[in-house]
C-alpha cells in the first residue's frame, strides 16, 4: 500500500508539467482508483509544498513550485571544476537518487571543464533550479563560443559542421588534455541537453528521434549549456557508457550514433562525394558507426558510394550501420554495398 501511494504521488508530480488541468483524471485512469483517493494524495502533496493549486475546483490548475533556486557568478581564471562542484553545487543535489546524482556530477564537471579549458572567457555563470519533478542547470560563459572555436581550430566549413562533429563524439581541440567524449556522453545522459552559442542552437532530447539544429539571426558571444533530468530517472552513467561500448566490460568509446540530418544545410540535398567525405571525418576512430537517416528522404549515388563502398574498402574494421532509411535511401545503399559483399541492413533499419 505504501509503495502504491508513493507511485501515485510520483506520477502526479511528473504529470503536472504536461497535464496541469487534468492531472487528477490522468491519475484516476492510470491507477484505476477513485477521485477521492487521488484528491487525498493531491492534498498531501500541497501540504508538503511539492505542488501548488490555483483557481476554483472546476478550473483548478496545478503547478510545481521551485523548491530551490541558486545563481553563481565566478571568475574562470584559476577555477577548478571539482572545487566548484564541492563548494557550490553538490549540496543542492545530494538528496537526489544516487544514479541521478552521478549523472549530474559527470555532466556538470565535464561542461565546466570545457569552459575552463576552451572558452577563453572571464566569467562563468551557473543557475540551478529544482522542483519536485526535475532539476535544471544552466552553465554560461562569456568566451569565444564553442561552435566558433571548433570551426576555427579544425578548419571546418561553418558552425553547423562543428555540431555534426560534436554529434559523432571523440572531438576535441586539445587532444593532449581531453578525450572529446564529455559533450557526447552528457548529451545522452540528460532528458534535455541544449547548447546555444554564436548563431547556432543545438538540442538533444532523450525522447526524440532527431537532434535539432536551429540558426538565429543575431549571434551572441559565449556558450550556454542547459541540462535537465527528472529527479526519479532510472538512467545511469553506466547504462550510457555501456550503450556506446562494443563490449559491456569495456568503457572504451567505440560506438557512435550520428544523425545524418545534421549534415544538411537548409534545403540542400545529400548528393555529392564532398558531402559524404565531410560526414566520414573521424569515422576510423570508432568500431561501429550507426547512421540515423531520420529526416533524410533521398541521397545521391555518389554520396552513397563514398560512404558504403569506398570508405569500407579502406577501413574494413569500421562497421557502418544505416537505420531509419526510406526506400529510396535503402536502394542506393544496397547498390553501393553489393560489390563489397557486406550485410545490407540491420533489422532496425528495415
Amino acid at each position: 500500500m505504501a509503495k502504491k501511494s508513493k507511485d501515485i504521488r510520483e506520477f502526479i508530480i511528473n504529470a503536472i508539467p504536461e497535464h496541469p488541468r487534468d492531472v487528477v483524471a490522468c491519475a484516476i485512469e492510470h491507477f484505476s482508483v477513485t477521485r477521492q483517493a487521488v484528491n487525498r494524495h493531491m492534498n498531501i502533496l500541497i501540504k508538503e509544498g511539492l505542488i501548488q493549486a490555483e483557481g476554483n475546483t472546476s478550473q483548478r490548475i496545478y503547478k510545481l513550485p521551485l523548491l530551490e533556486k541558486e545563481s553563481i557568478s565566478i571568475p574562470i581564471n584559476g577555477l577548478e571544476e571539482h572545487i566548484l562542484w564541492r563548494d557550490h553545487i553538490m549540496y543542492s543535489l545530494d538528496k537526489l537518487p544516487k544514479n541521478v546524482y552521478g549523472i549530474w556530477h559527470y555532466g556538470f564537471t565535464e561542461m565546466v571543464n570545457n569552459a575552463i579549458d576552451h572558452s577563453g572567457g572571464n566569467i562563468l555563470n551557473v543557475a540551478i533550479s529544482k522542483t519536485a519533478a526535475t532539476t535544471k542547470i544552466l552553465i554560461k560563459d562569456d568566451g569565444v563560443g564553442i561552435f566558433r572555436k571548433i570551426k576555427t581550430d579544425l578548419g571546418l566549413e561553418d558552425e553547423r559542421h562543428a555540431i555534426l562533429e560534436l554529434a559523432k563524439g571523440k572531438l576535441t581541440t586539445d587532444p593532449a588534455r581531453h578525450t572529446g567524449e564529455g559533450i557526447f556522453f552528457s548529451s545522452r545522459m540528460f532528458d534535455h541537453f541544449q547548447i546555444l552559442s554564436g548563431g547556432v542552437y543545438y538540442s538533444h532530447n532523450i525522447q526524440d528521434d532527431e537532434d535539432w539544429v536551429l540558426e538565429r539571426d543575431i549571434p551572441k558571444e559565449g556558450t550556454s549549456v542547459f541540462m535537465s533530468i527528472k529527479n526519479n530517472s532510472h538512467r545511469t552513467t553506466k547504462e550510457i557508457f555501456d550503450k556506446f561500448s562494443s563490449k559491456k566490460e569495456d568503457y572504451g568509446f567505440s560506438k557512435t550514433v550520428i544523425p545524418v540530418k545534421l549534415l544538411k544545410h537548409g534545403l540542400e540535398q545529400l548528393i555529392s562525394r564532398s558531402q559524404a567525405k565531410r560526414l566520414l571525418v573521424r569515422f576510423e576512430k570508432f568500431k561501429v558507426v550507426i547512421l540515423d537517416f531520420t529526416g533524410v528522404d533521398e541521397i545521391g549515388q555518389a554520396f552513397a558510394d563514398e560512404i558504403f563502398r569506398v570508405f569500407p574498402g579502406i577501413h574494413p574494421e569500421v562497421k557502418i550501420v544505416p537505420i531509419n532509411t526510406t526506400s529510396n535511401v535503402k536502394k542506393l545503399i544496397k547498390r553501393a554495398r553489393i560489390s563489397l559483399s557486406l550485410p545490407l541492413f540491420e533489422k532496425k533499419g528495415e
